[in-house]
Order: C-alpha cells, then sequence, then structure tokens
C-alpha cells in the first residue's frame, strides 16, 4: 500500500484526482498488523499512571446527547479543567502541571453553553464542535456550512464535520473534495477535523482515499467515526488512516492529526492506542496538537486505574466523584 500510494501522491497537488481510483489497501496485511497490536502488552505497570495522564491531555470529552442543557455541560466543562482528582495528582507529583483534557466537544446549539461555563471556571480549553448534519449528513449542503459558521460565532475553535458518506460510496471524489474544502473556509481560523465514518464506507481502500482527501482539501485532523455508527474506531481503519497520514507528511511535509472516537472506554483501550500513534507515526504525535481521543466515558476508568496505582486498591462508589 505505501509503495504505492507514495507514486500516486506525486499527483496530490493538482486538479486532476483521476490518480486515486487507482489505490488498492492490501487488506490482509491490514489485518494481521491489528491483530499484533490487540496481542501484546502495550505499556510496562511503572510506566502506566504517566501514559494514562498523557491520555488525558489528549481526550475530546464529550457529550452528545439529546438531554444536554446548561447544567450538564457545565459539570462537563468542570470534569475538563479538573479530569483528576487533586489528591491522586499530588501523589503523583503533577498536581502543578496543569493537567485538563485537550477540549470539550458539544453540539452546535451547546456551544455558547460550553464557552460560558469555561471562560467562569476560568480556562482556556478549546471547545469543539460538532456540525454539518452530525452524525449522518444527509442535509442540504449549504445548511451544513451555516452551522459551521454559526458554531464558530458562537466560540467553537474546533469543528468536526462528518463527510457525505454517498460520494465515497458512489466514487464521487471531486465532489467531496470540493465539499471538504468549502467546510475548511466556512471553519476560518477554526480546525477542520474531519470524520470519515469509516464504518459506512465499504471497504479499507475508501477510508484510505477519503483520508486522503481530506487531507488534501484542508482538514487539520481526520477522525473515524461519529461515535454513532454501528461500527466505530477498529484498529484496522485506524492502521490505514495512520498509514495515510504518514504518506501525506512524507509527500508535504504537513503534519495532519488523528483522532479515534466511538467505543473507546478503558484505560487498556487508551494505552493500546497511544502506542499504536508511537509505532505508526513516532512521538511527535503524541501530544493535543496532533492526536485526540473522543470520549465520554473513558476518563471515569483512567481515574479509576490511576487511584489503584497510587492506592494498591481499586476504588468503592463512594471514593471517586461521578464524571
Amino acid at each position: 500500500m505505501d509503495l504505492q500510494a507514495r507514486h500516486l501522491l506525486d499527483k496530490c497537488c493538482t486538479t486532476d484526482l483521476s490518480w486515486i481510483s487507482k489505490i488498492q489497501v492490501n487488506q490482509p496485511a491490514v489485518l494481521r498488523r491489528a491483530e499484533q497490536i490487540q496481542a501484546r502488552r502495550t505499556v510496562k505497570k511503572e510506566w502506566q499512571a504517566a501514559w494514562l495522564l498523557k491520555a488525558v491531555t489528549c481526550i475530546d470529552l464529550t457529550s452528545l446527547s439529546g438531554d444536554d442543557t446548561f447544567s450538564s455541560i457545565q459539570r462537563l466543562c468542570y470534569k475538563a479543567k479538573y479530569p483528576i482528582r487533586e489528591d491522586l495528582l499530588k501523589a503523583l507529583h503533577m498536581y502543578d502541571e496543569g493537567i485538563t483534557t485537550a477540549a470539550v466537544c458539544v453540539y452546535p446549539a451547546r456551544v455558547c453553553d460550553a464557552v460560558k461555563a469555561l471562560k467562569a471556571a476560568g480556562c482556556d480549553i478549546p471547545v469543539a464542535s460538532v456540525a454539518t448534519g452530525f452524525p449522518a449528513a444527509q442535509t442540504h449542503l449549504q445548511t451544513r456550512l451555516e452551522e459551521i459558521r454559526l458554531a464558530v460565532e458562537d466560540g467553537a475553535t474546533e469543528i468536526d464535520v462528518v463527510i457525505n458518506r454517498t460520494l465515497v460510496l458512489t466514487g464521487q471524489w471531486e465532489a467531496l473534495y470540493d465539499e471538504i474544502r468549502q467546510f475548511r473556509q466556512a471553519c476560518g481560523e477554526a480546525h477542520l477535523k474531519t470524520i470519515l465514518a469509516a464504518g459506512e464506507l465499504g471497504c479499507l481502500t475508501n477510508v484510505y482515499k477519503a483520508s486522503m482527501l481530506a487531507m488534501m482539501a484542508g482538514s487539520d485532523f481526520i477522525k473515524t467515526s461519529t461515535g454513532k455508527e454501528t461500527v466505530n474506531a477498529t484498529f484496522p481503519v485506524a492502521i490505514v488512516m495512520l498509514r495515510a497520514i504518514r504518506d501525506f507528511f512524507w509527500k508535504t511535509g504537513n503534519k495532519v492529526g488523528f483522532k479515534p472516537a466511538g467505543g473507546i472506554r478503558t484505560a487498556k483501550d487508551a494505552l493500546t492506542w497511544l502506542s499504536l500513534i508511537k509505532e505508526e507515526l513516532g512521538d511527535e504525535w503524541l501530544k493535543p496538537e496532533l492526536f485526540r481521543i473522543g470520549a465520554s466515558s473513558l476518563l471515569s476508568d483512567i481515574e479509576r486505574q490511576i487511584y489503584h496505582h497510587v492506592t494498591g486498591r481499586y476504588p468503592a462508589n463512594h471514593d471517586l466523584p461521578m464524571s
């Protein structure tokens, strides 16, 4: 996959996208690599607390529920600022290190709530907003573009757009590129995170093609899933997307970030994803500027595992506050 893709990337800087139809992903090789990742232990026990804290700083703490209110978003923002209990951070000598999540992620209608809550808390954690008819992207293009603009006006500095999967499944690559370019323009200075909804793209070859087009069109991040699909973040999909990021960097010198989302619930999951990023892209990608984890319940288990690391026992229900 890599050699062929790198050769075809020579045409990336042109407006002719016919080269993309020639790309093919070696699915058996990708699946073998995914099995290797899942089969081995990722981080030695003595380093796990440090890696878990790194994972915390890469979380987009997310609430995308139909019953979100100002109060629930306020609690989300408080947890983003204080993700790990004070006494646990002191025990790890990390209390003064400013450990927060990377961002909070909400629906467009809740952006103002998040901005207000974070301002009241005295912190500058970014607010991310999903947009473009999340999660299905089955609304008119002008509606999707306006949703981006309104979220930015309300104070979102990161926009998680979702692509129209129909364009991928029917091979309309130029139309997909043009749409994402318009998303990029509508974002202005806000970061553009493009959700591929990879579980609905049909095959790994389409995942690679969509990844490459999203980066060519100006995405700052590419993201696996909305979290609403039947199949969300999987290791085969991640490997293909990470190889696309690597190929794009080799060709253009531009670093694009990666965000898995959907189904990442345990500290063990987080460690596996960090290990994968380290192996595929290197340590320079292990920072919030280039790696995010989209999650809502993950933080609770990370705090639980840190509690165990500090005390030698797992917490009872009353030992940790509710997230």
